[in-house]
């Protein structure tokens, strides 16, 4: 048994060497035999300094316990050993005291508002000090619970402060590899302390999204964090003291902070800033979490309200705000990120007891109408800036947990969805943008690309059109029309309100007929009672499909793929675009189309010929050269071709504008008859040249002689008079050209010479047996037409190729007479088996014929001298104002054969037969011809010159010369 008379220090040395040893009945033997010398203070003094952090807090709890009760009693199983005093005088134990160095129970930076209860300060050093030496934090419940009821002050904190970081490291997280002390963790501000608390929080790729992670996080980390009125007291005091100012600095700078809510103000924060980079987090938080109100103490509450009445109302509201703010906030334009917004729209609804929301799906299939927003001013431009930033400030009103921000998010949250299902992506914010600016430009942008996302569904059930139809126009005024005070054409209040109505039915209207709703369209857009488009925007919306449809064809045949489409939307509509301008132009460009289609055509390597090109190409009649060239013979489809032109010309791809837009006016039957007209020269010139390229002379020959002496005209449209006025004050605009192809292709004809490759002439005919002549003289033919056409220009050219045909038919036709000649001499009656006697020659017919007809020959026009050439060429233009002027002498021309026509516009001079039918003498066919071309070239320049024919010829040119004077 310990003597009572010990020393008092003797005694303290026997209770530091208890607590070290942790002889903690002998600690209690010692306190209660010497209560004057082991006072409660020094006794958790001693143990504070002595006692070992590792000890379990169970085996001195029911000493503490007894200790603050006073109500220690002594065991008497427990001797108390004195042997560390032997030979210790009570100096020696004093000094050995003083040198103890027991800790204080409040330490240095302890926190202000602590109380002083030595308990208290015991037991929250105690924990500290256990955390810093040992890492046991969850032996620290142990210590402080039965004390908890003993101070409020330790049960708060033993839940804000103890309670987290156990959960965090053992519970939730433990894999966390960031360690923080109590001692530490009590110094962290508002925000840094949040974002050490769930830093993990979402992170973790092995818990499921349908986990209660977040909420989990939220409820047992931050809800003790800031519990209790004490920290809120507590932080106050750090707010205005120096220290660590920055805390609160960004909230109050936000027009936000209340020092009381502060924390979770920062909770708010961190919520929404975790909406950006992971919205599911985000979004789990406010679904699985319901406010500050909702927090998970660990069951150390003890019972009474944390938050008053008035506390609770405001963080609900700015926990409502943070919500709404976190739904514009998810950047993702998934259909699970909307659902996600859905989700917490719903629980907003639910917080502020509104009407409850159907699944997304549901609304966008019923799409009620959004109540007016108008009187709220919810739907001005000046909000727009609050969708992205200050979504937490107090003055936001599309974050403000009202009824009509909830009725303009849900619109937001519909009108994203439709679009995101529909394949054109749109997130809350997007869709709010195009709502509150009502940029128009913006909103064609993304009306354009969702007609094209429904335009590749390749849906073939009409109540999918109709549900589209039903869905954009809703976009567009957010069902305002089912309401009372409905919407105007030009603007509704929906993400597509500044687009014109009848602009948006037009392109529903163009989607349809697209996608071959041909009876949907007509029904809704022709034969209802009330239609959507006016006549005029209906027919235009009708062509401009049909035009689509035809640019996008890649097959010519009118059965099928695009063009069929375009034939298809044009006979959809009989009652609308029957008997208008453009329905005929279209229909001609089908036709035309169609036909071009039957023809191999390539327009670069490996690039086939695509309807667009045709519509689109500069020079459309050009296209045919291009068909000539590359199908074999092509040119003898003439007729064919020349219907083809024509109907380019009737669609009106030849007149066209600097936009590429026809302007041609089919009322003007003049310019329509000169455009055919032209078309038509243009055609047969190309089938003529196709067929000199193909050495078929014959066909090209007769298209000459055939088509060009009925279609073909000058190459000039300026008179005689008009050209004299080319200089001064009154000078006339310079001739246009009217026909520059026909002339070129009689002259290519003329200018052709047989070769092995020739196409032989299928019959002769009336014309000579010689090959040659006869070639020579259908050529002769063809320059003759070519003179009478060629501008002045080119008349030496042309003059020159007939003057060399003229020679080589001159050699031809003397070859021919020699061979006569010598096949008479050898058929002489002197030679004839049984003759008789030699008679007197006689001159035969055809030797007189042939004498008469060198002799009567008419002076060629090469004889003249070289400046009557140039006098005909001068005086040219005046011949073409003479035939203008001459009606009687034009009809003269029309009985004449083509080619007898000179270019006076009158019957050339040709030489008179010198026997008639009745008896006089005939003469042979070649001599006809051959006096037929020269007397076409001696009557038509000649003439001008003053050329003199032979006798023979005298009376013919007479005759010639009293019709022109007629």
């Amino acid at each position: 048994m310990a003597d009572p008379d010990l020393a008092p220090a003797k005694v303290i040395l026997l209770a530091v060497q208890a607590a070290t040893k942790g002889g903690i009945s002998t600690l209690r033997n010692l306190v209660a035999r010497h209560r004057k010398v082991l006072r409660p203070e020094i006794v958790l003094r001693i143990l504070l300094t002595n006692l070992p952090e590792s000890f379990e807090p169970s085996n001195y709890v029911p000493f503490l316990e007894d200790l603050a009760s006073g109500e220690i009693s002594e065991d008497p199983k427990e001797e108390i050993d004195l042997s560390i005093l032997d030979g210790l005088s009570t100096a020696e134990a004093n000094k050995k005291v003083r040198k103890l160095h027991l800790l204080p129970l409040r330490w240095e930076d302890a926190p202000e508002d602590i109380p002083e209860d030595p308990l208290i300060l015991f037991l929250i050093q105690r924990a500290i000090r256990i955390d810093q030496n040992t890492g046991l934090l969850n032996q620290i419940p142990d210590l402080l619970e039965p004390f908890l009821s003993h101070s409020s002050y330790l049960r708060t904190w033993l839940i804000s402060t103890v309670v987290p970081l156990i959960r965090l490291n053992y519970e939730y997280h433990p894999s966390h590899l960031q360690t923080i002390t109590i001692h530490e963790f009590g110094s962290l501000d508002d925000r840094r302390g949040i974002h050490f608390l769930l830093a993990n929080t979402g992170q973790d790729p092995n818990i499921v999204r349908d986990d209660n992670e977040v909420g989990r996080d939220l409820r047992g980390l931050v809800g003790p964090w800031l519990y209790g009125d004490s920290r809120w007291k507590r932080r106050k005091i750090q707010i205005e003291s120096t220290w660590r100012p920055q805390t609160t600095a960004p909230l109050e700078q936000a027009g936000i902070i209340n020092h009381k809510y502060a924390g979770w103000e920062e909770v708010f924060a961190w919520v929404t800033a975790k909406a950006a980079d992971s919205w599911e987090t985000a979004v789990r938080a406010i679904e699985q979490w319901d406010g500050p109100g909702d927090v998970d103490l660990g069951g150390y509450e003890d019972g009474t309200l944390w938050l008053d009445e008035e506390d609770q109302r405001h963080l609900e509201q700015r926990y409502a705000k943070a919500a709404l703010a976190t739904a514009y906030l998810v950047p993702e334009s998934s259909i699970e990120a909307l659902a996600g917004v859905h989700r917490i729209i719903s629980r907003i609804i639910a917080l502020l007891d509104l009407d409850r929301m159907p699944t997304l799906e549901a609304a966008a299939a019923i799409l009620t109408p959004i109540p007016s927003l108008e009187a709220s001013n919810y739907l001005s431009s000046e909000n727009a800036t609050h969708l992205r930033s200050g979504h937490l400030e107090e003055n936001n009103a599309l974050t403000t947990p009202k009824e009509q921000a909830i009725h303009l998010l849900r619109a937001l949250l519909i009108s994203a969805f439709i679009l995101t299902r529909a394949g054109e992506s749109c997130t809350i914010r997007r869709a709010g943008e195009l709502s509150l600016l009502q940029d128009e430009h913006e909103q064609k942008t993304v009306f354009v690309r969702l007609m094209a996302a429904y335009g590749n569904g390749r849906q073939t059930d009409d109540r999918y059109y109709t549900k589209m139809r039903n869905e954009i126009l809703w976009l567009r005024d957010w069902g305002a029309d089912e309401l009372e005070e409905g919407t105007s054409a030009s603007h509704g209040r929906g993400i597509f309100g500044r687009l014109p109505k009848d602009f948006v039915e037009a392109e529903i209207l163009k989607l349809f007929l697209t996608n071959t709703r041909y009876t949907l369209a007509r029904s809704i857009y022709e034969l209802s009672p009330e239609p959507p488009l006016a006549t005029e925007r209906l027919r235009s919306a009708i062509f401009s499909a049909a035009m689509n449809a035809y640019d996008n064809a890649t097959n010519a045949n009118r059965s099928r793929g695009g063009v069929k489409k375009c034939d298809d939307i044009l006979q959809a509509f009989p009652d609308t675009i029957e008997g208008t301008l453009q329905s005929k132009e279209l229909d001609s460009l089908l036709r035309v189309t169609h036909e071009l289609g039957t023809y191999r055509l390539v327009f670069k390597q490996g690039e086939p010929f695509t309807p667009v090109n045709l519509r689109v190409h500069g020079d459309p009649i050009s296209i045919i050269g291009k068909v000539l060239d590359q199908n074999e013979r092509a040119f003898t489809q003439v007729n064919d071709f020349v219907r083809m032109g024509k109907d380019m010309v009737k669609a009106g791809l030849t007149v066209r504008n600097a936009n590429g837009q026809s302007v041609l006016d089919p009322t003007n039957e003049k310019v329509l008859s000169e455009q055919l007209s032209i078309a038509e020269k243009r055609i047969v010139s190309m089938c003529i040249d196709a067929a000199l390229a193909a050495d078929d002379f014959e066909t090209a020959y007769s298209y000459v002689v055939t088509r060009l002496k009925d279609i073909a005209g000058p190459a000039l449209g300026r008179t005689p008079e008009l050209e004299r006025g080319t200089s001064g004050l009154f000078a006339a605009i310079p001739p246009k050209v009217i026909d520059d192809w026909s002339w070129r292709a009689a002259l290519q004809a003329g200018k052709y010479r047989r070769n092995s490759h020739t196409v032989k002439a299928t019959h002769l005919g009336n014309t000579s047996s010689n090959l040659e002549i006869r070639h020579l003289e259908q050529r002769m033919d063809c320059l003759a037409q070519a003179l009478r056409l060629a501008p002045k220009s080119t008349l030496q050219e042309i003059l020159n190729a007939f003057r060399r045909c003229e020679e080589e038919l001159e050699t031809q036709m003397k070859n021919e007479n020699e061979e006569e000649d010598m096949w008479d001499a050898q058929g002489d009656g002197t030679k004839m088996p049984g003759g008789f006697a030699q008679t007197p020659a006689r001159k035969s017919l055809a030797n007189t014929t042939n004498t008469r007809t060198h002799e009567e020959a008419p002076v060629s026009l090469f004889d003249l001298s070289r400046e009557s050439i140039t006098r005909a060429q001068s005086g040219f233009s005046a011949l073409a104002g003479f035939r203008l002027k001459s009606k009687a002498t034009d009809k003269t021309k029309d009985a004449v054969p083509p080619h007898m026509i000179s270019p006076t516009g009158s019957p050339p001079p040709g030489p008179a037969n010198p026997r008639t039918a009745t008896g006089r003498e005939s003469i042979r066919k070649r001599d006809q011809i051959r006096n037929v071309a020269v007397g076409t070239l001696a009557g038509g320049i000649g003439w001008m010159i003053g050329a003199q024919p032979v006798a023979n010829n005298a009376t013919s040119t007479h005759g010639h010369r009293d019709d022109e004077e007629e």
